[in-house]
């Protein structure tokens, strides 16, 4: 099956296709065709071989340091399922931070958020002192946090176009479900799955949240659910996020992101978005602009 570099910029560079030649020609490669996916945004070159993708994709990364690379197989691109993260992934910024900016703690509490995006302390004990720090907060800020979200541009294109093309897409979050509903219904995913705030009878927040939190077992486990009930394996599906929980589910699928993530997940696949929007995961597949739904508005 041939082997396909996709290279997407915001703009892509002149000269990139001799750029990636050169590199690809040092692997003893050569390119044998081309495909404009996006005109000045995006474009993939069929190999007339198979070579070490993780490689090629990392020389080419170093010589082209602005754009977003993927080196993969052609067949079997377009993935079945989506299982996405929500904060720093299908959402700017962490909801956990803004709700805790009500009580006058989001420098406490989003250093703790770092920490455990970055696998340095246990995720459900940071999610547990965050949450206990929150306690006393009007519930209603939550929907007021939902409301003011800031989309990651490109997210509603991903997931509408995904879901057109037959994809069965998730949300799950760390985060808290009263939010995770709206960005359900606002980017098109089917479900979605999180940690539920318990209120108390006055309204406010109790500082505990439902047990089991969801965390990087339950992401995985969402992943593997999904595809089960879609009939595909896991080699069709695809997993984004940017943090250390999603490791387990983004290792586990066969397209799995780093979305301008931490180092940890960024090292853990060969498949990063690291300088361009959430539509290159759909450029990386095949798609192109003529396919993908709600471009305009880029959400």
């Amino acid at each position: 099956m041939p082997q396909l570099v996709v290279m997407v910029g915001a703009p892509l560079p002149g000269g990139v296709e001799d750029v990636a030649a050169t590199v690809v020609g040092a692997y003893g490669l050569s390119p044998v065709d081309g495909r404009v996916l996006s005109p000045d945004r995006a474009m993939e070159i069929t190999l007339d071989g198979i070579g070490d993708a993780a490689a090629i994709a990392e020389t080419l990364r170093e010589a082209l340091p602005e754009i977003d690379v993927a080196v993969m197989d052609e067949a079997n691109r377009r993935r079945r399922v989506l299982i996405a993260d929500m904060d720093a992934t299908m959402v700017v910024g962490e909801t956990i931070d803004e709700l805790a900016a009500a009580l006058g703690k989001e420098a406490q509490v989003s250093a703790i958020t770092e920490r455990a995006m970055r696998g340095e302390i246990d995720f459900e004990a940071a999610l547990d002192e965050r949450v206990a720090m929150l306690a006393g907060l009007d519930a209603s800020a939550i929907d007021r946090v939902a409301e003011g979200l800031t989309y990651s541009a490109g997210a509603g294109a991903l997931v509408r176009t995904m879901a057109a093309h037959g994809a069965r897409c998730v949300l799950v979050s760390g985060g808290f479900d009263r939010v995770t509903g709206v960005v359900r219904e606002a980017l098109g995913f089917h479900a979605d799955r999180a940690n539920h705030l318990e209120v108390g009878s006055d309204g406010r927040l109790t500082g505990r949240a439902r047990k089991p939190v969801v965390d990087s077992a339950t992401k995985l486990a969402m992943l593997r659910e999904t595809a089960m009930a879609a009939g595909v394996t896991l080699a069709e599906c695809m997993a984004i996020g940017d943090g250390a929980n999603d490791l387990p589910m983004v290792a586990a699928a066969g397209f799995g992101v780093a979305y301008r993530a931490k180092p940890t997940l960024r090292e853990a696949t060969p498949y990063r978005i690291d300088h361009t929007d959430l539509r290159t995961a759909l450029y990386f597949q095949g798609y192109e602009d003529e396919e993908i739904v709600a471009l305009a508005s880029q959400r």
